[in-house]
């Protein structure tokens, strides 16, 4: 037989030759293992993987199975019912709804809502690309916020400030921590269950879309965790600031709606048994406690005052924040009824400074009988009031009260600068705090409408036989003229002026000054001994 390619054959008839036994018969051609013939397979064998889908594939995905389903439909839930509880929280800083009021700022139940809004968000965003990065994150946040809420429910004076708001938004935060773990390890099982299932074998590389999508959510949930962290670090500057014991008394009011601080110092009378009127103080921006209390002291010392009170203000030093909205005029009727319930009584002589001056006139317009002089240092004119309720200021302090609760100048001051519980509670520092920015803000808010037209009508139901004294900053009257005026219109707030004095080189704060201390006692004792 000759062969296909006429080279095996040949040599196999030559070898015959020599050999002396060629016989064509015997010739038995062997077909070479390159070659096909009848029951060659035209086609290759059948892989083993034959009818599995590519790694690549849309189809392979964890939401084939109804569980993945189940728990991204849950979570969805649970984002939209957070939103409700986020808008809600945010409307309540500047109008409190009924029987959602918090004694506190509000600031750190709405900084809650908000960090568990954004967990849930970046949470659907990357919903089917699990990763142990972000399961670790979440399992050091649960660890976090399991810790603020020992803090909150422990500390008696965290729980009464936050409330049930603030504990509810905390416990929340906690249980989507713990949902957002236990969700994401089922999506990484139905990942791979379903890439053995549609792949034959789990798939362990990521795409780049993957990789970036694991990446933007480590970065975003450690952010997270820092923010976890800072208000940890808040919430326990605040538990060592509520061990520091207010000096009088705190009063429920407002049908019991939050507390104020009222304290009271000295004798009703004088060495002659005569009774001496109390002089209330009114402190300006800044707690009592914090400058105007030495002139309070100077004055019970030297016997030119019998008795003293002040009140701290909504939000200020040791009193809680009021619902909002808060007036002037909230806030004299509050004091009002701290005095009644602290059993004091008057007649009076009021002492207020700066803002403080529209919170006296209004409550001296509703004490009228009871009241037997004013003293008004460096007051604030209603004409002005707009100045401090600009949209821009108000704006600016309510960012302030959103970024309060991570405490980062409190902390640094803390660990750093070497601030105590006094600055955080009515010193230098306590216009870093919650309360205060909270107070600040609803001042403002209706500083140039409600309080306004409170203290316009107190100024036409003031008695006119009132004796007023006013003393006024040197340096404010040189460097504004409006100032200036305002002050002498102030002047004739009453008919029965004692005495105007402008103290030189004093600043807003007149009694910072010696001079300034000096005349302002004078005054106090001229209108205490009238």
């Amino acid at each position: 037989m000759v062969s296909l390619w006429g080279k095996k054959d040949d040599d196999q008839v030559a070898d015959a030759t020599r050999n002396g036994d060629y016989n064509e018969r015997n010739v038995v051609v062997q077909p070479r293992e390159s070659e096909a013939d009848e029951r060659t397979r035209l086609l290759p064998p059948p892989s083993s993987r034959e009818g599995f889908l590519s790694p690549d594939d849309p189809a392979v995905s964890p939401y084939n199975l109804w569980s993945v389903r189940f728990l991204r439909y849950f979570t969805i839930v649970f984002t939209f019912i957070t939103f409700l509880w986020w808008v809600l929280l945010l409307v309540s800083i500047f109008v409190s709804p009924p029987g959602m009021h918090s004694r506190g700022s509000g600031f750190f139940d709405f900084s809650y809502t908000t960090l568990t809004l954004g967990l849930l968000l970046i949470f659907l965003l990357f919903f089917s690309t699990p990763s142990k990065a972000a399961q670790v994150a979440c399992l050091v946040l649960i660890v976090v916020l399991l810790i603020d809420m020992i803090i909150i429910v422990a500390v008696p004076r965290l729980r009464v400030e936050e409330g049930w708001v603030g504990i509810a938004s905390v416990v929340w935060a906690l249980l989507i921590s713990l949902w957002t773990v236990m969700t994401d390890r089922v999506v990484a099982w139905g990942k791979h269950e379903e890439e053995e299932r549609l792949t034959g074998r789990s798939e362990e590389r990521r795409t780049l879309r993957e990789w970036c999508s694991v990446l933007i959510s480590a970065v975003v949930l450690f952010v997270l965790g820092i923010v976890a962290i800072l208000m940890t670090a808040t919430l326990i500057i605040r538990a060592r600031d509520a061990s520091l014991a207010p000096p009088g008394e705190r009063y429920f009011v407002d049908g019991d709606k939050y507390q104020l601080h009222l304290f009271c110092e000295g004798n009703i009378t004088d060495s002659k048994g005569t009774r001496l009127p109390t002089v209330i103080f009114e402190a300006g921006d800044r707690p009592f406690e914090n400058g105007m209390i030495q002139i309070a002291t100077n004055a019970v010392s030297n016997n030119s005052i019998g008795r003293y009170c002040y009140a701290d203000r909504p939000g200020l030093a040791w009193s809680d924040n009021a619902p909002s909205p808060f007036s002037a005029g909230m806030a004299a009727d509050a004091l009002s009824e701290a005095l009644a319930r602290a059993g004091e009584e008057g007649p009076w002589v009021l002492a207020s400074a700066g803002i403080g001056s529209i919170y006296s006139r209004i409550f001296a317009a509703r004490h009228g009988r009871d009241v037997e002089g004013i003293l008004l240092i460096d007051p604030l004119h209603e004409d002005l009031l707009h100045t401090i309720g600009t949209p821009q200021r108000g704006f600016v302090i309510w960012a302030w009260g959103i970024i309060s609760p991570l405490g980062i100048d409190r902390i640094t001051g803390a660990l750093f600068r070497g601030r105590s519980r006094e600055d955080r509670v009515y010193g230098r520092s306590a216009h870093q705090g919650g309360k205060w920015l909270k107070a600040k803000l609803q001042e403002s808010l209706v500083a140039d409408s409600l309080t306004k037209s409170e203290v316009s009508s107190a100024r036409t139901i003031l008695s006119p036989d009132t004796p007023l004294s006013l003393v006024s900053s040197g340096i404010e009257v040189r460097r504004s003229s409006e100032w200036e005026k305002k002050q002498r219109d102030l002047s004739r707030l009453t008919d029965k002026l004692i005495s105007w004095d402008i103290v030189n080189k004093a600043p807003s704060e007149v009694w910072r000054t010696l001079d300034g201390r000096t005349i302002i006692e004078k005054r106090l004792k001229k209108l205490v001994h009238a």
